[in-house]
């Protein structure tokens, strides 16, 4: 290290200790800047100012097609092994600040589930390298820096060397409030270098309710603090205005100063790391060097795309409920409704190897928790395609430039309206993403490419969330990130794991109960492995698992559930089934203290719901119910609280499962013996009750060969009796649709907000069911009037200077846009599509035809 590098002392920053003590190089770039500001230069390299530096990139990059207009990778090309020496150390010391300063936290979300991510970012906010964890961030921070850059915040309040800036704003670039991130400028010789930020989890946020995603509130009113790209300290100490606030709006304050504390840690190790390359290296060397990553990591996008994909486009839907009539504690009363949220996604993919995502014909945003914004959608994908696309250490915003997004202005995925709520934004982008995966493992298929397919993502729910007084009668809030760890899908070559991760967060762990304990006054009865939960397939998706847990010592306590409840958005692959849906199943008022006296038997699982094992165990006011959603309630000492998991979907034909394989699930307590006949025509027989196998199944069992092939040839030909032409099946469906046969509210509702949200997705759903022109779902009055105020509520915008990329999210539909095109239209048809000859190398112009 440096003679003049800053080595901050144990107590880091925002502690006693003068800046001259802790940061002398700080200090000597303060007042560098200083000077440059005194002749009127800007902290933008050569002096630029950091706008006109941004929109130079912006435009080197739109005219060239590479980002800044690198055509030539000079460095990698002249110097490969410096360059990735460099690349990778600057990786290695992002993932070590992570390691290093997770230990610094005291919160179970940060230290036992890693839910922390760091970044390195260019002076205009791309990312040049991630560390490992939450990587949902990897473009939410790069939102946030252009954000202070396109409002001039090198003007006011001044980006300067020692700075310490926080967001939480979803429209600004976050997924949902309770993820806080702090980023730091790193300069040298007066010039902004780049940027280190990091963003985690937090418990509470002062929401409404108890937790970090309270899901009560209609607006964003009752999601709770909000800080907007905010400066917060100077010189690495923390203004104590923020020192007074931050904890003041918060049920948890210890907790967040400790996550606080932690950020800092890992962003000033970060900076650190680059000052110490830079010293070595040189700067200009680190200034080609990240420039030369994001057009590699871009280059290296589009060339995965090419080989594992083939061109076409690749469409899908998915669905979930959010119930909230009859809802107790709900903030307003016009939102006591129900809402069925519509995700219509197709995947473009040309012979360039461009990678198009169009979300045309989602529905309106809600009076609900669960709206998305572009950041939060754009997080979303970063971390699917970091777990299939682009599975290694080269993710960075080059994969941003390699993609484009249509995200209907109105709708859920961009409300463009700073009233909606977005606290538990993942509630439905977990479940928008499922087709995605869909769409990449059909391509892959297509390669011949087995081994990355996969049928999908768990709804990671639910989240065990609430508060009040704790056993040492202060407020206090919880958060389980038990959710972390839910069934993973179904891959082509071998079964989902169970219990092993989480989309926004493939490093997923459940957490040590012990911890949790002293963390939430919520003792653990039980935590089993959930059975018949991962869908049933030739491939079987991992199962997910259940905590039973009691209130004990609080007072006012609330819980609350949150997660897909009759819908299962994770459709399945190749014929395999869905992963199961949600559930609630609670008891109040019971008599678990008597129980406990008495040595008598209490519920410890729920693993067979149909059994009556649980309601025969406890007496109280039991509620098992087949909804996902409940807002708060107060629950009392010695009440119980189901935290039930989710499983993953699953991939093929269930008949063409082994039945050895099916066997084995039931001895390891992941398919009950009945289930095992019933989903995958496996018969089995008792052959001894004394083992018992991961609590959910009892005694050894057998195969029954015979019967087994018996019944599967039966199940055949009942299949072949049952089956009818697509064709009868449309013509069926399309006099339902149009007569409104059997059509619950909430359906048409859905329906009827993505046609009025999308004149193309409105004339394409039309056309295909052959309706009349002027079709319109008949919907109630209070229905009608749901969306009528939702439409006329209108636009109000956070960004008032928006780059190149928000332009296209701000203006959709202008007629000069010609980055996502509108494939929702009655006009179009597999005959606009490339032959089946297409190739990467060898673009066909013949179209397809109906025999292709």
């Amino acid at each position: 290290m440096s003679s003049e590098q800053d080595q901050p002392d144990s107590k880091g920053a925002g502690t006693e200790g003068s800046a001259e003590e802790n940061f002398p190089r700080m200090l000597k770039e303060k007042e560098k800047v200083k000077k440059k500001k005194e002749n009127g230069a800007g902290i933008g390299w050569g002096g630029q100012k950091l706008r006109d530096q941004f929109e130079d990139l912006e435009d080197k990059t739109e005219k060239t097609g590479h980002y800044g207009g690198f055509e030539k990778l000079s460095l990698k090309g002249d110097n490969p092994i410096e360059y990735e020496q460099m690349f990778a150390q600057l990786r290695g010391e992002l993932v070590n600040a992570r390691e290093t300063s997770k230990e610094v936290a005291a919160t179970p979300i940060v230290e036992q589930e890693g839910e922390l991510c760091y970044g390195l970012f260019t002076p205009e906010g791309d990312s040049i390298a991630v560390s490992t964890g939450i990587i949902v961030h990897v473009h939410t921070m790069s939102e946030a820096i252009k954000f202070m850059i396109s409002h001039d915040y090198e003007e006011s309040p001044g980006i300067e060397p020692g700075d310490i800036f926080v967001n939480n704003d979803p429209h600004v670039g976050d997924v949902h409030p309770c993820d806080l991130m702090t980023l730091i400028p790193i300069f040298h010789e007066g010039e902004l270098i780049a940027w280190a930020g990091g963003v985690n989890h937090v418990i509470d946020t002062g929401a409404i309710g108890p937790g970090s995603m309270n899901v009560s509130q209609a607006s964003r009113f009752g999601d709770g603090a909000y800080y907007t790209a905010r400066k917060i300290g100077e010189n690495f100490e923390l203004y104590n205005s923020w020192k007074k606030e931050y904890p003041a709006k918060t049920r948890t304050p210890n907790f967040l100063k400790l996550d606080e504390r932690t950020r800092i840690t890992g962003c000033l190790m970060i900076r650190d790391s680059v000052q110490g390359i830079i010293d070595r290296a040189g700067v200009e060397i680190f200034k080609q060097l990240s420039r030369e990553a994001i057009e590699d990591g871009r280059r290296g996008f589009r060339n995965r795309i090419k080989e594992t994909m083939l061109p076409g486009t690749y469409r899908g839907a998915s669905f979930v409920d959010a119930l909230y009539e009859g809802q107790e504690n709900i903030s307003r009363e016009y939102a006591e409704e129900n809402h069925i949220m519509h995700a219509p996604s197709e995947l473009h993919i040309r012979e360039d190897g461009s990678f198009q995502v169009s979300f045309e014909g989602a529905n309106k945003w809600g009076w609900h928790p669960f709206n998305c914004t572009p950041a939060a959608i754009q997080g979303g994908i970063w971390v699917m395609l970091t777990q299939t696309v682009i599975p290694n250490e080269l993710v960075n915003d080059g994969a941003y430039y390699a993609c484009d997004f249509h995200l209907p202005v109105g709708s859920w995925a961009n409300t463009q309206n700073t009233e909606t709520a977005h606290a538990y934004a993942w509630h439905f982008l977990v479940s928008a993403w499922a087709p995605l995966w869909q769409h990449l493992s059909r391509g892959y298929y297509s390669r011949g490419f087995r081994e990355e397919i996969n049928s999908g993502n768990a709804n990671t729910s639910n989240w065990l969330q609430g508060g009040g007084i704790d056993q040492f009668d202060k407020p206090h809030a919880v958060n389980s990130f038990e959710a972390a760890c839910e069934g993973t899908g179904a891959r082509y070559v071998d079964d989902g794991e169970p219990h092993a991760a989480a989309i926004w967060n493939p490093e997923g762990d459940m957490g040590d109960a012990e911890v949790w304990e002293m963390t939430e006054p919520l003792p653990f009865l039980g935590r089993n492995v959930k059975p018949n939960t991962g869908g049933a397939g030739r491939r079987t998706g991992g199962a997910g698992f259940e905590s039973m847990r009691t209130v004990k010592d609080v007072k006012r306590w609330l819980l609350y559930e949150m997660g897909n409840g009759y819908m299962s958005s994770d459709s399945g692959l190749f014929g395999g089934y869905p992963a199961a849906s949600g559930y609630i199943l609670n008891a109040q008022n019971t008599d678990l203290q008597e129980r406990f006296e008495n040595g008598d038997d209490y519920p410890q699982h729920d693993l067979d719901p149909e059994s009556g094992d649980f309601e025969s165990k406890i007496d109280g006011k039991i509620t098992r119910r087949p909804e996902g959603i409940s807002t708060p309630k107060e629950f009392d000492d010695y009440d119980l609280y189901l935290n039930y998991l989710r499983g993953g979907s699953g991939l093929g034909d269930p008949l063409e499962r082994e039945p050895e394989a099916v066997l084995e699930d039931i001895h390891d307590g992941y398919v009950l013996p009945r289930h095992a006949k019933d989903a995958y025509a496996v018969v089995v027989t008792s052959v001894g009750g004394d083992a018992k196998h991961n609590s959910a199944v009892e005694g050894e069992w057998e195969l029954d060969e015979e019967a087994t092939e018996k019944l599967r040839e039966e199940r055949m030909e009942e299949r072949e009796e049952i089956a009818q032409p697509v064709s009868e099946w449309y013509d069926d469906e399309r006099l339902r649709i149009r007569n409104e046969d059997d059509l619950i509210e909430d359906v048409k509702k859905t329906y009827e907000s993505s046609m009025r949200m999308s004149k193309q997705f409105a004339d394409f759903y039309r056309e295909f069911w052959e309706l009349p022109d002027d079709f319109r779902f008949s919907l109630s009055a209070n229905a009608e009037k749901s969306l009528e105020n939702r439409f006329a509520t209108g636009t109000k915008k956070k960004w008032k200077n928006p780059t190149k990329s928000h332009e296209t999210w701000l203006n959709v539909g202008r007629e000069d846009e010609p980055e996502v095109p509108y494939t929702w239209s009655s006009d179009r048809s597999i005959q606009n599509l490339s032959g089946p000859d297409a190739s990467y190398e060898n673009a066909s112009v013949e179209k397809a035809t109906d025999d292709d």
